[in-house]
């Protein structure tokens, strides 16, 4: 049997999304495997002995590596493959992507970059003038908010961040303080799915979602966060993703690309993501699978020793 689409997911938060996904299939009238801890010993035997195959993959492993084999297949066997791990692995990376917006004219924070403490554990005395009284010190991979020091001051800080993920690349960043709209900071997060957009207020503190209401886009210029994020999907290539900008004097890109989204739903969580949002960006990757109905055939695994 071919599935349409496959669905791997591992994280128990994302059953709601793997709620709205489904429903999406059901709608578009496509098939879908949905392939979880309980099921998966069962959905690899059966995927490379060829009994089941699938024509695109929605990946949601979390990094988990037992579900690995899933992936190798796809790629192996021409799945078409949302957000394809070496496209995300080339686009999580912060430097690369500092110096990709940068050469697309879009605005990021001052920034010095720093080699991995590996490679240089001792560095030369940097001039911390301009980036300001306070910065941002973060490593080049990863998401969450992992390894990120908002608000450090002073060389010592730089030195000692730099030994928490000694094979990384680290980012030093100016502080950036956002303008007040409506009595709120104007810093967003807009999540970005199939050529659709979704900016959203984002709290800092609380990572509360609130949606950017057509009126404010009009009377603020916040449209303009939609733009910003569709040229970001040209540079990374990404089918899905989110990334953070901040209104200071101008618009600023102050987190990159994250495309590990966090699905929650905020009917379920307070830092989840609008459900409407979800279930929108839930029936566009769906569309992705249903557009790919025309492509090849993945080849079934052939596993017989040659």
């Amino acid at each position: 049997m071919q599935y349409d689409l496959c669905l791997p997911w591992y994280w128990e938060f994302d059953d709601a999304f793997a709620e709205m996904v489904e429903h999406a299939c059901i709608e578009e009238g496509i098939s879908l495997w949905q392939i979880k801890p309980d099921n998966l010993l069962e959905s690899i035997t059966a995927l490379h002995e060829g009994t089941r195959t699938f024509k695109t993959l929605l990946d949601r492993r979390q990094g988990e590596p037992t579900f690995d084999p899933i992936p190798r297949w796809a790629q192996k066997y021409g799945a078409r493959r949302i957000n394809p791990a070496e496209v995300s692995a080339w686009s999580e990376d912060k430097v690369t992507m500092h110096l990709e917006l940068i050469s697309a004219g879009l605005h990021t924070p001052y920034t010095i970059f720093l080699p991995p403490f590996l490679e240089q554990p001792i560095i030369p005395q940097i001039d911390l003038t301009l980036l300001g009284k306070k910065f941002v010190i973060k490593p080049s991979n990863g998401g969450g908010g992992e390894g990120v020091i908002i608000g450090a001051s002073c060389m010592e800080e730089i030195l000692q961040a730099r030994k928490e993920f000694p094979k990384q690349k680290y980012l030093i960043q100016a502080y950036i303080t956002p303008q007040t709209i409506k009595g709120k900071p104007a810093w967003f997060r807009v999540l970005f799915a199939n050529g659709e957009t979704y900016p959203c207020w984002w709290d800092t503190t609380t990572h509360a979602y609130i949606n950017v209401t057509a009126e404010e886009e009009a009377r603020y210029g916040l449209d303009k966060l939609r733009d910003i994020t569709k040229r970001i999907a040209s540079i990374c290539k990404l089918d899905w993703f989110s990334t953070e900008i901040a209104l200071a004097d101008e618009f600023i890109v102050v987190d990159y690309v994250n495309d590990e989204i966090d699905t929650r739903i905020q009917s379920r969580a307070l830092d989840g993501v609008p459900d409407e949002i979800m279930n929108d960006i839930a029936k566009q990757l769906v569309s992705i699978a249903k557009r790919n109905l025309s492509g090849c055939t993945p080849r079934a695994a052939n596993l017989t020793p040659a």
